[in-house]
Order: C-alpha cells, then sequence, then structure tokens
C-alpha cells in the first residue's frame, strides 16, 4: 500500500486525536480535522470488531484544543486520503509520529456481509484486531511492535 492510494484519493485531511477514557472497549475522543472538531463517544465492539455503537458531535475548536490539555497521555497523529472503490469510500489513514511507518485502510459497510471491491493496494485484513485500534495505538505506539 506504499503511497500507491495517494494518487487515487479524490480528498484527504490531517487528523489529531486525544482520548478522555478508554475502558472495556469503550471511548471517549477529541478530534480535531483540518478546521473542525468533534467529541466522538464509541461503545465496546461486537462481532468480531465488525460493528459498534458511535455518537459523534461537532464542538467549537477552541473547546477542542482546551479539552485536549486533560486528555491521556499521547495522542493519534495522522493523514486521513478518501478513496471511492465502487459504492464505497475507502478511508486510508498515514500515521505520524510514535506510529510512523503504519498505513491502514477502512470501509464502512451497511453490514457484515455486504460485498464490496477490494483494490489492490488493500494489504492484511487486521478487522477485530485490537492492536489497530486507535486507543491501542494511542498506548502502544507501532514503533514499540
Amino acid at each position: 500500500m506504499v503511497g500507491e492510494y495517494k494518487h487515487l484519493a479524490y480528498s484527504h485531511s490531517h487528523i489529531e486525536q486525544g482520548y478522555m477514557a478508554t475502558e472495556a472497549g469503550k471511548t471517549v475522543r477529541f478530534r480535531i480535522r483540518d478546521d473542525k472538531a468533534y467529541l466522538t463517544i464509541k461503545g465496546p465492539s461486537t462481532n468480531g470488531g465488525m460493528s459498534r455503537y458511535e455518537f459523534e458531535t461537532e464542538i467549537p475548536m477552541d473547546d477542542a484544543h482546551e479539552l485536549m490539555k486533560l486528555c491521556m497521555p499521547g495522542r493519534i497523529n495522522k493523514n486521513r486520503w478518501l478513496i471511492k472503490s465502487g459504492n464505497h469510500t475507502i478511508e486510508v489513514d498515514e500515521f505520524f509520529d510514535e506510529n510512523e511507518g503504519l498505513v491502514m485502510a477502512e470501509i464502512e459497510l451497511g453490514s457484515e456481509d455486504e460485498a464490496y471491491e477490494k483494490p489492490d493496494f488493500l494489504g492484511e485484513e487486521v478487522t477485530g484486531d485490537k492492536r489497530y485500534y486507535n486507543r491501542h495505538l494511542m498506548l502502544h505506539p507501532y514503533k514499540t511492535w
């Protein structure tokens, strides 16, 4: 997947996120994506990591910067590339800092058995592998594996 995805992207953005809480698969995070900020609350994963409840709302940028100061140590810093593949959008995350060298793709499906076009640049399937969850990468960065 080394860079091939970038020339296929129709959009990309920079994301920084910090975590207020992570326990038993539940997370509360703050994300700054380019010029917007969000509060996201996620429930535990089900069906081997295939689905989970997620609530997200936009918050004022000033609040996001202040709340980031209260987050747990460690940040996720990445660029996200959006690529059309058939009827789906593939989000490719290119990580930096302590997770430098890690590139992951995600496709959101309407159901677990929904068919999708798999581009050639996709590599190993890691759905359900908790090492690749952002909250895990914050505590156990890719460079330490």
